[in-house]
């Protein structure tokens, strides 16, 4: 099967959806089938053979985040001669509802046409008033997936129908066989945090709070984080007596990103929203971390309820403290949820994942057209 798979965040940023995109694309390919991923991107920057570049994205503010979108006439002529010249049995867009790459490729194709939705929002006046602009190009869907029940709650209220449940995919084996950071977890116990540290919902300064909390007993304990962001603005946010005892590494590489998950005792999701799965819930677990985490919907699911990691309550540097401290008090407990999260971790393999979609795809092809520009 030729499959076009449409990316509507910039790819030299990280985040969940490039991410699901990319190795879906590869999981895809080693199903045997031929994938081209469209995504804004410079002409000029390095890109796996299979992403063409649609343009330079911009920044838009997007459900509570800044976004790096393409939505200009470059990226109109770019995604219609990638639907012309690509020759399509299916078109998988991610996001439509963003105003990037995914929601023109829905305008200007047609044919086979399967969505990914994998934001969770409230119902916001903005939204309600895209949505017959929404619409036009939304009716053209023929199948829909969302990644988490959040994500699928909010396509049901925001757009009506209903979408069938795939979770976010994660390379088992990528992060299950890293090792440590040179020097880690060492003696005194580590909390590891990765995400974007500019980022309010990402819950950074809960977990600044607290280490905070947990640093004044523990006077050896350690905090590894990683990420996009300001390493100095950060660092100004804890107090001096206990910045020697946090390790800011910035931006890092996957390799080192799976790395960071051995170094520590404990990997901390301080998160206070908008999260419709948590994919790097997914890769901790697939590594055997002992995670805390916030009690959002989406985590407890991923974590079972709380069988493959602590749960607190969101937004509590004090419930944070105490479900870390569990953690690292308990080598019995920290064994037992990593081996309830390498088991749970299984049924998001992409090995499972990708047949799953592939399963989607084969409901909308037989019997259909090619994907080509819509008339």
């Amino acid at each position: 099967m030729k499959v076009g798979i449409v990316c509507p965040y910039t790819w030299d940023v990280p985040g969940g959806v490039q991410a699901h995109v990319r190795d879906l694309a590869e999981a895809l390919i080693g199903l045997g089938h031929e994938v081209s991923v469209i995504t804004p991107a410079d002409d000029d920057m390095p890109l796996p053979a299979y992403v063409v570049p649609a343009g330079r994205a911009m920044p838009v503010p997007y459900n509570g985040s800044v976004a790096r979108l393409a939505f200009g006439f470059l990226s109109v002529s770019r995604v219609r001669r990638w639907v012309r010249d690509g020759g399509f049995d299916v078109l998988h867009v991610h996001e439509p509802m963003a105003p990037s790459l995914s929601l023109l490729a829905c305008w200007v194709a047609s044919g086979p046409i399967v969505a990914t939705f994998h934001t969770a929002m409230v119902r916001s006046r903005a939204l309600h008033a895209a949505h017959p602009v929404l619409q036009t190009a939304l009716e053209k869907i023929s199948a829909r997936i969302a990644v988490s029940e959040a994500a699928r709650k909010t396509l049901v209220e925001h757009l009506g129908g209903d979408a069938v449940l795939i979770p976010n995919g994660v390379a088992v084996h990528r992060y299950a066989g890293a090792a440590p950071l040179p020097g880690w977890p060492g003696d005194g116990g580590v909390i590891g945090f990765l995400g974007r540290m500019d980022e309010p919902r990402k819950g950074l300064q809960v977990l600044l709070d607290g280490f905070v909390l947990l640093a004044a007993e523990r006077h050896e304990l350690r905090l590894l984080i990683a990420g996009p962001g300001d390493i100095a603005d950060v660092a100004a946010k804890v107090p001096a007596a206990l910045r020697d005892r946090v390790v800011l590494l910035g931006e890092v590489s996957e390799d080192v990103k799976a790395s960071l998950y051995h170094s520590v005792d404990v990997f901390c999701a301080p998160n206070i929203g908008g999260e419709s799965f948590g994919i790097v819930l997914a890769e901790a677990m697939a590594s055997g971390a002992a995670i805390a985490a916030s009690d959002l919907d989406a985590f407890g699911r991923v974590l079972r309820g709380g069988q493959a990691g602590e749960l607190f309550e969101t937004g509590s540097a004090a419930g944070l403290a105490k479900a870390a401290g569990r953690l690292l008090d308990d080598p019995r407990r920290r064994a037992s949820v990593s081996r309830a999260a390498m088991t749970a971790v299984r049924s998001y393999d992409w090995s499972v994942v990708a047949r799953d979609v592939v399963r989607v795809y084969e409901t909308v092809v037989p019997g259909a057209d090619r994907v080509a520009v819509a008339p």
